[in-house]
């Protein structure tokens, strides 16, 4: 018998290259850290012997005793995920949705309001059920629903023919930049700081991220002169720009755009034939302004400018993980075409139909967060309360966290304008700039680790959303219950800062 050991298939030189190249740091080392943590707090901290639930025991250093840890929680602020952080569902959906796993429930009289009742008989009509296949693009009558929630958000009409069901948000910017980018020198524009998705899909696609810097002076404003210097730029090094993209409102910054700053976006694709890519995932998270849809500023623009911006091509996003619904889990999004040549739909038609469909629950939690219950119908009260506190509750904690980052020595911060973020600037000392470098780690992502280990509070370097060089920030959400750990991660600033002065 052979004693030689068996050499594998696969291993890190003969994989993907492209999956190498991909960072995406919202789940990074830092987010892998703190899972093992929390594992050690479970393990020192079992439940009670009478719980249904026993913590996992199959992450690596779990078995270490938790006790020695400096926190007796994670809180994992490093992504946008409410319901991980005790955001609860709204009623009205996860009634439905129950229906809808479970259509015996319908011959429960009293057991769920009329409306509730009513919506599930409409929507297992549609879907026949939530077990099964649909359409590729998502059910008719669902993206009508979605057609019907865009023409009254934005005054001018929607086709469900152009809207595509997604597993998210993110499954749809992955179809579109599969299908934009052609050849590795195709180029598209992101926005630094701009959420990991892009660059990483950009990765795996093999094509060319052209970074365009926001102004963090005006409260992270696009920059219209900023984008066409960096077109000039990626022209002469002979890139193949086919898209813009822009995310309003912002994430990592928080940042909402003007309709006058939309207009200049708009402008510029005009000139330069490039697809505009509006991640609007954010639109019910704005807590001062007010959010304007790329779709209806660009109706308004063809509408006084006959002919001039007829040629645009849009793709807007839309999500149930964020604003008030927080259904993460469920994987529901969609996107809507403008402008696409039906040749080229056609192939996103194709390229959808190759994973079957989105998730059927999916899709009808969709269609619950476009067409919530109606004034004067049963639910309409509880879900009103419900939607109006939970928008409240991050306002609140919005507020808390950026007065607390104002207090805090050598970080500076723009007000919170929308989304889930905040994304301050902070000067390190130079012997913590230079640790860090001791350790191989960039200065942000020293700080971090730092905080982590010492608060079990979990944040992201801004270095792994992009920056300018000699710039340091880290982003964090106000999706946690409560303001004790924004406490905690002053005092541990202070310290930081005192330690390195």
């Amino acid at each position: 018998m052979s004693t030689s050991p068996v050499r594998k298939a696969l291993n890190i030189k003969n994989i993907n290259p492209h999956l190498l190249k991909a960072q995406y740091a919202v789940r990074g080392e830092l987010a892998q850290r703190s899972e093992v943590y929390r594992q050690q707090l479970a393990v020192a901290n079992p439940p009670p012997a009478d719980a249904h639930s026993a913590p996992l025991n199959d992450v690596e250093g779990a078995q270490q005793n938790g006790s020695t840890l400096p926190f007796d929680a994670v809180i994992s602020a490093n992504i946008g995920n409410p319901q991980q952080l005790d955001q609860k569902p709204i009623t009205f959906f996860r009634q439905v949705l129950s229906i809808l796993e479970y259509p015996t429930l319908l011959e429960k009289e009293g057991l769920f309001p009329e409306d509730v009742r009513e919506r599930a008989r409409v929507l297992l009509k549609e879907v026949g059920s939530v077990g099964a296949y649909s359409q590729s693009q998502g059910c008719l009558g669902i993206r009508q629903s979605v057609a019907n929630f865009i023409e009254a958000r934005d005054g001018y009409p929607a086709d469900p023919r152009n809207i595509f069901l997604t597993a998210g948000a993110s499954s749809g910017v992955n179809t579109l930049l599969n299908t934009i980018c052609s050849h590795p020198a195709t180029g598209v524009l992101i926005p630094i700081p701009q959420y990991p998705l892009y660059t990483a899909t950009l990765a795996l696609v093999n094509a060319a991220p052209v970074p365009y810097f926001l102004n963090e002076a005006t409260a992270w404003s696009t920059d219209a002169k900023q984008i066409r210097s960096e077109i000039s730029k990626a022209k002469v090094a002979g890139t193949d720009l086919k898209c813009l993209v822009v995310i309003n409102p912002g994430n990592p910054t928080g940042a909402t755009l003007t309709e006058s700053g939309i207009e200049e976006v708009i402008a510029l694709a005009a000139e330069e034939h490039l697809v505009i890519m509006a991640d609007e995932v954010y639109q019910t998270n704005v807590y001062s302004g007010k959010f304007h849809s790329f779709k209806k500023v660009l109706r308004n623009m063809q509408k006084a400018s006959p002919g001039v911006y007829d040629h645009v091509e849009l793709v807007s996003f839309h999500s149930v993980s964020k604003g008030m619904v927080g259904e993460c889990g469920h994987r529901g999004g969609y996107f809507e075409l403008v402008g696409f040549d039906p040749e080229v739909q056609a192939q996103i038609y194709k390229l959808v139909s190759i994973t079957l469909c989105p998730p059927v629950t999916g899709q009808c939690l969709v269609e619950l967060m476009v067409n919530p219950p109606a004034p004067g119908s049963p639910s309409h009260d509880l879900y009103e309360q419900e939607y109006s506190s939970i928008f409240e509750g991050l306002k609140l904690r919005s507020r808390a966290l950026h007065s607390a980052f104002l207090r805090m020595e050598g970080v500076e911060c723009q007000d919170p304008l929308g989304a889930m973020y905040l994304f301050p600037t902070i000067t390190l000392p130079t012997a913590a700039v230079k640790k860090a470098r001791e350790e191989g780690r960039r200065p942000d992502e020293f700080y971090c680790m730092r905080l982590l280990e010492a608060t079990g509070i979990c944040v992201v370097p801004g270095s792994g959303f992009g920056q300018r060089e000699g710039e340091w920030h880290f982003r964090t959400t106000f999706l946690a219950p409560g303001v004790d750990w924004v406490g905690k991660l002053e005092k541990f600033h202070e310290g930081f800062m005192n330690e390195f002065r």
